[in-house]
């Protein structure tokens, strides 16, 4: 890949995971369903399978594994599932406040999730209007992460070229999305990704959110 030298003129934030903390509910709650449903895994695999990916990307493993009638079931049950869990405590990700506070830099969220999704999630942490009209979803894309396809629709949606452009991810697909559209990839290593599967080229690793924007002010000037 070509490590991008333009300054950072645009910071995209993925949503789960990075704003919110959702991605131990949806594990949590995948888990169940396979048990359920007869496919049973493991956080760990979970992780792998499902964490960053597209509604669409999962619904098409589960019914490989399980047939279309119980996929339909699966999907509809998380829906419902993780609406509840949502609605009994999300809270945004441990120095998240602090970050955004701190970084003055244009921002977006361009995530795997629905829109439904996003307004549920950010609204019910108070981060809705820190993004409203700049927020974008795989559903609006042909290719999910880790295609390219959502962060260059986000970066031309907000008029930045590609190599001005940062995006924040908890995922390998993230990651491996961010750095396929020629973007800085910057990867928060804690939450339940490994750093080991977020490391790359062109790719700064950190653990804790309240490190980024110190991150971005050092890596973000034009090379």
């Amino acid at each position: 890949m070509i490590i991008p030298t333009e300054a950072i003129r645009l910071v995209i934030f993925d949503c789960d995971g990075v704003l919110v903390d959702s991605e131990r509910i949806a594990a949590r709650v995948q888990i169940a369903l396979g048990a359920e449903l007869g496919w049973p895994l493991t956080e760990e695999e979970v992780v792998e399978r499902f964490i960053g990916r597209s509604m669409a990307s999962i619904d098409g493993q589960v019914a490989a594994r399980l047939g279309r009638a119980s996929a339909d079931r699966w999907w509809a049950e998380f829906v419902r599932r993780h609406e509840v869990e949502v609605d009994a405590g999300l809270e945004p990700v441990d120095g998240l406040p602090e970050a955004l506070a701190a970084i003055a830099l244009p921002t977006c969220v361009a995530s795997s999730g629905s829109h439904e999704k996003m307004a549920h999630t950010l609204g019910r942490t108070g981060l809705f209007d820190r993004f409203a009209g700049r927020i974008f979803s795989a559903t609006e894309v042909a290719r999910g992460k880790p295609e390219p396809d959502l962060f260059l629709h986000a970066a031309r949606r907000m008029g930045v070229p590609p190599s001005a452009c940062a995006v924040v991810e908890d995922s390998a697909p993230g990651v491996q999305a961010a750095r396929a559209a020629g973007m800085r990839a910057f990867g928060y290593a804690g939450g339940l990704t490994p750093a080991a599967r977020l490391a790359g080229p062109g790719t700064v690793v950190f653990e804790d959110m309240r490190e980024l924007p110190a991150l971005l002010a050092a890596h973000g000037a034009a090379r």
